[in-house]
């Protein structure tokens, strides 16, 4: 478990500096000109799932920190960065101690405003993908929007989005809170949050109808880090293991974790190893040479911790959904039925 605290390391200490000078600042990504309210969303997914509550929203201006095949659990802000964070009117964060650079560049920055924590409401595994899943091993986030210390949640499992149930409820809080700092736009807010959640929707049934087609004893899988546990347990799908045992993509895995895993594989019969896009595919592809399967990997990769740059595959959590588990799909030598037609 992470220890969470304001001390300002080194890097964040010199852009304090930078930022004493600066009377601007080009933030990382801003998605329209300047508005009314200034918001700033943390990683790729909550970033595309604030974008689409905003939608037309106007005087609204969105920055993302986070950009696209970049490690939210490795991430250092720059000084655009902080820059855009101090003036921001609102944080939108994915909570669970993802963000574990966030109290040091809230402090750095300066923010003072209100944070939407993504995780209100939702069910946090506290053990990884191929552990047990049972209801006494999860806890409840339930505290509101507030300027307090909403980012601090410690422990458990930060891949809250994987499972797109909880990524209607992600939306749902985001409008909640966007409601709240912006009554002006509350109704387009309300409308494309409405909208989005209808998509989301049909993109879960799709995810059932398609993988339930699977018997239970094939619905096999491996990837590249222990990130996939709210996906795996919302579809029934067996997680024999990953390339890296740990929530965090910047582990390495031991000789003998990676022997463990080609024995698990080859037990098993899973018949694939996925690597992501957001990560080097070297180990994967060592593991699934040694196992002799297929590997996954390049085009073929999954967006987990990160969506992909604009035109790619995964460019948006729908997209990017659709694109893991047609794959997944396919390693399960399944062809997936017809996309509802708000997907395609």
């Amino acid at each position: 478990m992470h220890k969470r605290h304001f001390i300002v390391p080194a890097f964040l200490g010199s852009a304090v500096l930078a930022l004493s000078g600066c009377s601007g600042g080009t933030p990382a990504s801003v998605d329209g000109a300047a508005g009314d309210l200034r918001v700033v969303a943390t990683t790729t997914q909550i970033a595309d799932f604030t974008r689409n509550v905003i939608g037309d929203a106007t005087g609204v201006d969105l920055t993302q920190l986070i950009q696209s095949n970049q490690s939210a659990h490795g991430y250092d802000p720059s000084v655009a960065d902080l820059t855009a964070l101090g003036a921001a009117d609102v944080l939108v964060i994915n909570g669970v101690g993802l963000e574990e650079w966030l109290d040091d560049a809230i402090a750095a920055s300066g923010f003072d405003g209100v944070t939407i924590d993504a995780d209100k409401g939702i069910k946090i595994s506290e053990v990884g993908a191929g552990e047990d899943h049972s209801a006494d091993a999860d806890v409840t986030h339930t505290d509101a929007t507030n300027t307090d210390d909403a980012h601090t949640h410690e422990g458990g499992d930060p891949h809250i989005w994987t499972d797109v149930h909880n990524a209607e409820t992600i939306v749902q809080t985001i409008s909640d809170g966007l409601v709240l700092a912006d009554g002006t736009n509350a109704a387009t807010f309300e409308t494309n949050a409405a909208a989005y959640t209808a998509q989301l929707a049909d993109l879960d049934a799709w995810i059932h109808t398609n993988v339930d087609t699977v018997p239970e004893k094939d619905r096999l899988l491996v990837s590249n880090h222990d990130a996939l546990g709210y996906f795996t347990a919302a579809y029934h799908i067996d997680y024999v293991g990953s390339v890296i045992p740990s929530f965090d993509d910047n582990a390495e895995p031991s000789a003998a974790e990676i022997d463990a895993l080609v024995t698990a594989i080859k037990a098993t019969g899973v018949t694939a190893v996925f690597s992501e896009a957001s990560l080097s595919p070297k180990t994967a592809e060592t593991i699934a040479t040694e196992a002799s399967v297929t590997v996954y990997s390049g085009d073929d990769a999954l967006y987990v911790d990160s969506l992909g740059p604009a035109g790619s595959a995964g460019d948006t959590y729908l997209k990017a959904q659709v694109h893991n588990v047609t794959l997944m799909l396919e390693s399960w030598s399944v062809t997936p039925s017809a996309l509802p037609a708000d997907l395609r």
